[in-house]
């Protein structure tokens, strides 16, 4: 979630430790950087628990920051706010956290808003309303809201943040104050249980994601959304599916997009069969659009048949023979990522 200052998990770890039935697999010594053949430390991590278990690892630490400063940014429409963080990736003025959520998204999280019966609060959030609408013109059924998290010194924060907010401008963003960022944060924890809570109303919910160049975000969000309704009516989900998109990490050549779809399956045959259908299409549609089968979930069972499209045949076929080398008898079935040929 703060990758932008503390790397991802390939970054943090510095060395693991893997036993397999053939023997230990791990690199020494534990040094910055080791140039001797591929990096060992991703073929443990990318292995899905098809060639072993990890015993030891070290990873890096750090001190906690100084400051951690919430803080949010709405912007007119999508297309807008997935430019401003374009920008801000390539310039390399990444916060510790910054995700892009759409007016579907926008929209749920207002929802969620705690009930006030303070007259001064409604008061508020209608100047509040009336500024954004009126003034900035926006269009509430097409704004959407980034949320922001900055963490380091005090002197670096605050410069950090006088730029972003400056470059969110060219975009017309407007900061949107500390509350929203903390409420937009903390619905990342809250999803979970949201899905779960669904339950009790007839609903089955679920996220994917996957991560794609700049050019194609807009384009990506665009088409899965629409090839998850047809994919819906196509069988018999009448109610309209809840479909919601967010860029949740950035990097200099693209993003990070997570999807979160739900429908009402009351009434509905075999709803879990028919949400992997869905899904599928949606997966479908990702790869058609220049997307990944995965940003960080993995490959697991359920993606496992989209690898030849993602890896080369050679490809596959170095991974078969590692797990061979390292796992003959496949006591690690685990049935990750790849099938191991026949015979």
């Amino acid at each position: 979630m703060k990758k932008n200052v503390y790397g991802n998990i390939e970054d943090i770890i510095i060395k693991a430790k893997m036993v397999t039935p053939s023997g230990t697999i791990e690199k020494t010594p534990q040094v910055p950087r080791l140039s001797a053949g591929p990096d060992i430390n991703e073929i443990i991590l990318g292995s899905e628990g098809t060639l072993g278990v990890i015993t030891e690892a070290v990873v890096r630490i750090r001190p906690l920051p100084q400051e951690k400063r919430y803080g949010s940014i709405a912007f007119p429409n999508f297309e807008s706010g997935v430019a401003c963080l374009k920008q801000l990736a390539q310039e390399k003025l990444l916060p510790a956290s910054l995700r892009l959520m759409d007016n579907a998204q926008f929209m749920f999280g207002m929802a969620l808003k705690p009930y006030t019966d303070s007259q001064f609060s409604r008061f508020l959030d209608a100047v509040k309303r009336a500024y954004i609408t009126r003034l900035k013109g926006f269009e509430l059924d097409q704004m959407c809201v980034a949320t922001v998290l900055f963490e380091g010194d005090k002197a670096t924060v605050s410069d950090h943040e006088r730029k972003l907010y400056n470059i969110a401008k060219q975009y017309r963003g407007i900061a949107a104050g500390e509350e929203n960022g903390k409420r937009g944060y903390f619905m990342t924890f809250m999803i979970a249980y949201l899905r779960d809570f669904s339950f009790n109303f007839n609903y089955l919910a679920e996220s994917f994601e996957t991560s794609v160049p700049w050019g194609n975000v807009g384009m990506l969000v665009t088409n899965v959304k629409n090839r998850i309704l047809r994919s819906c009516q196509e069988r018999g989900i009448t109610e309209k599916p809840y479909v919601c998109a967010r860029v949740t990490q950035c990097y200099e050549v693209g993003a990070c997009v997570y999807f979160y779809m739900a429908f009402l399956y009351k009434g509905v045959s075999d709803p879990v069969k028919k949400y992997e259908d869905v899904e599928d299409d949606a997966r479908e549609e990702i790869l058609s659009c220049g997307g990944s089968i995965s940003h960080h979930h993995g490959v697991g069972k359920l993606r496992k048949r989209y690898v030849p499209q993602t890896l080369s045949p050679t490809s596959i076929s170095l991974l078969q023979s590692m797990k061979k080398a390292v796992d003959p008898t496949n006591v690690f079935g685990a049935g990750n990522i790849i099938d191991l040929p026949m015979g």
